[in-house]
C-alpha cells in the first residue's frame, strides 16, 4: 500500500495510473490518522514551495508527515516540489519546510545562453551510491519541469545526480527519506522501475 498525500498540490492522478502499472496499491490520504498508519508514503508535488507549505500546515499534517518519518522510520518519497518541500526552504519563499534532509532549493541562474528556464525534458541522472530504489544504469533518463534545484550540506545525503546550467541533486536518500526531482510518473520504463523498487521496499 502506497498512501499518496494529497495537499492539493500533485498531479496525482498519473501517479496513481504508474502505481497501479507497478503493481503497487495507492490510496489518497490528507488527514492525521491516514498518514499515521501509512505503510509507505509519497509527496508529490507541482507548484511553489511556500503554497505546498501553506497547503501541507491548513490541513495540519506537516508536523505527523515529519513525526511518522523521522520516529516510526515510515518509508517517504517526495517527487518534484515534494522532494524541496523535505529540506529547510527555499529561495522560492519565506516559509520553512519540512525539515528532515539539510538543505535547500536554489532558482537556476536566468541569461545563460540557450539554457531555458525552467529546465523541461529528458536528463540523465547519476547515482552516487548503493541504495534500494534506483540502479547505477548509464541510460537512467528522467522527465525533468523545474526552475529550482537542490543543495544538500552532507554530501552523503545525494542519491543522484544531473546537469543542466550546472550539476544540481536530482535524487535525495537519507535512510528511509527519498527524493526524486523528476517525474517517475512520466518517465515511461524508468519511473515504472522507480517505482517497483520502492513499493517492495
Amino acid at each position: 500500500m502506497i498512501s499518496i498525500i494529497d495537499y492539493g498540490m500533485g498531479n496525482i492522478g498519473s501517479v496513481i495510473n504508474m502505481i497501479k502499472k507497478a503493481g503497487g496499491t495507492p490510496e489518497l490520504v490528507s488527514d492525521q490518522k491516514g498518514i499515521e498508519n501509512a505503510e509507505k508514503l509519497l509527496l508529490p508535488g507541482v507548484g511553489s514551495f511556500d503554497a505546498g507549505m501553506r497547503n501541507l500546515k491548513t490541513r495540519n499534517i506537516d508536523k505527523v508527515i515529519a513525526d511518522v518519518v523521522l520516529q516510526k522510520k515510515t518509508p517517504i518519497l517526495g517527487i518534484c516540489l515534494g522532494m524541496q518541500l523535505l529540506l529547510n526552504g527555499s529561495e522560492e519563499g519565506m516559509l520553512p519546510g519540512l525539515k528532515m534532509i539539510d538543505g535547500f532549493a536554489k532558482k537556476f541562474p536566468a541569461n545563460t545562453g540557450s539554457f531555458k528556464i525552467p529546465h523541461m525534458g529528458w536528463t540523465s541522472v547519476a547515482v552516487a551510491k548503493k541504495n534500494k530504489i534506483i540502479e547505477a544504469e548509464p541510460e537512467n533518463r528522467f522527465y525533468f519541469v523545474h526552475s529550482y534545484y537542490v543543495e544538500c550540506s552532507d554530501k552523503n545525503d545525494v542519491l543522484g545526480s544531473s546537469h543542466y546550467i550546472l550539476d544540481f541533486v536530482s535524487m535525495l536518500q537519507k535512510d528511509n527519506i527519498y527524493g526524486a526531482q523528476f517525474h517517475p510518473e512520466k518517465s515511461h520504463k524508468f519511473g515504472f522501475q522507480l517505482f517497483q523498487n520502492f513499493i517492495t521496499l
